[in-house]
């Protein structure tokens, strides 16, 4: 047999630079960056010079004069502030919708998705019917319908509808309990956050002690016991932190407690309900990715239904559910754009009354870009570093 040839001890050759795939990835995305930074330069000087020939001026100094409209809700605002601040108010109030929608529409469209798929013939079909209904209707049909038909015909105060645990509804909004700070919450918020951030750690810890050893690292009860038994002993040391606040029919409006305006109120049920039903297919579709010999090695292991579906299905489910969700994410925070058809005053409604007094709409449309660009770049960034840690690796 002829002799093996001899291998170099220095190892393999290097690929040379201009033949690595790796910098012609690199390279290419420079050129496009590059390239959309020279349409976007284009773009900008040929409307600079446009206006420039109709005798208008560009510039955000208008930004600093008096706003002079009134905002409903928000925060502290007077029609005295000048522009920039109305805006951030109008910014504000879209992240807050926003946020509270996404929260409830991942809540709803879990339990929605998990209901798709349940043997109980009644429940499968009401959750499908859901489904169905609610995304073949437009979404501004659906604000319309709240605002107008549900929020606006409720009773008045006096005829409050009185829901458990101190709820009001009527047509003056939603009243609710409400967690007030004491003098001792400032001593006592330190323990809060501590107990927040030790227990991931712990969870962390005793999950890898678990998979070196073997034997139950019980991450849920060290977890468990930082969140809840750190605040407990807060409480303890720095006294009561805060008091519940239970809101009270006055004579024209609820004194007291949390008080939702009815066009918040309509906007939230809007986006929630509209949103949930898309995340519900979401996770019925990565329900329906894990291969079904994962659920039948949890019931020949003794699992009962609710055990393998939180132990076993959604774990790895969610590496499905991740992408798409997100993009469920952005379009509800776009879509509460669409909350000027309740009177709600947020980003756009803001931004529209500030462009018909100024006239100024080069400027104030570039503003709403990018406060919506911002905020989806942001969710988008926070959520692919969780996904980032829950993808399957290939080995």
């Amino acid at each position: 047999m002829p002799p093996e040839p001899s291998r170099s001890p220095a190892g393999p050759a290097r690929v040379a630079w201009w033949r690595n795939e790796r910098v012609h990835r690199v390279l290419a995305q420079v050129v496009f960056l590059l390239a959309v930074i020279a349409v976007a330069g284009l773009l900008y000087a040929n409307v600079r010079s446009q206006l420039r020939a109709r005798g208008l001026t560009t510039g955000y100094g208008f930004l600093y004069g008096q706003a002079g409209f009134p905002i409903g809700e928000g925060i502290e605002y007077h029609e005295g502030d000048p522009y920039w601040y109305a805006f951030l108010v109008g910014v504000v109030n879209t992240i807050r919708v926003s946020f509270f929608g996404i929260v409830l529409a991942t809540i709803l469209g879990t339990f929605t998705g998990i209901a798709r798929l349940s043997s109980n013939w009644l429940l499968s079909k009401l959750a499908g019917a859901y489904i169905e209904i609610i995304r073949n209707i437009p979404l501004l049909i659906q604000l319309v319908f709240w605002y107008f038909a549900v929020i606006l015909q409720l009773p008045g105060v006096k005829e409050s509808v009185v829901l458990p645990g101190s709820i009001f509804l009527s047509n003056r909004g939603t009243a609710l309990p409400l967690l007030a700070p004491t003098a001792a919450f400032s001593a006592w918020l330190p323990f809060a956050a501590a107990g927040l951030v030790l227990a991931p750690l712990l969870w962390r810890w005793r999950m890898r002690r678990q998979e070196l050893t073997g034997r139950p690292g019980r991450g849920l009860v060290w977890a468990g016991g930082a969140l809840l038994g750190l605040p407990a002993l807060g409480w303890l040391v720095a006294g009561q932190p805060f008091l519940v606040e239970l809101p009270e029919m006055g004579g024209f409006n609820y004194e007291g407690g949390l008080i939702l305006t009815p066009e918040f109120t309509a906007v939230l049920i809007g986006l929630t309900v509209y949103t949930a039903a898309f995340i519900a297919e979401v996770v019925r579709a990565g329900i329906q990715a894990v291969h079904v010999g994962q659920k039948e090695a949890a019931r020949a292991l003794g699992f009962h239904p609710g055990q393998t579906l939180r132990l076993v299905i959604l774990p790895q489910s969610v590496r499905v559910i991740i992408p798409p969700l997100i993009s469920q994410y952005l379009n509800l925070a776009k879509n509460s754009s669409l909350a000027v058809a309740a009177g709600f005053p947020d980003l756009f409604s803001v931004a529209q009354t500030i462009f018909n007094q100024t006239g100024r709409s080069v400027e104030v449309i570039g503003l709403v870009m990018g406060s919506y660009l911002a905020m989806s770049l942001f969710t988008s960034l926070v959520l692919n570093l969780y996904n980032r840690r829950v993808r399957l690796v290939e080995r």
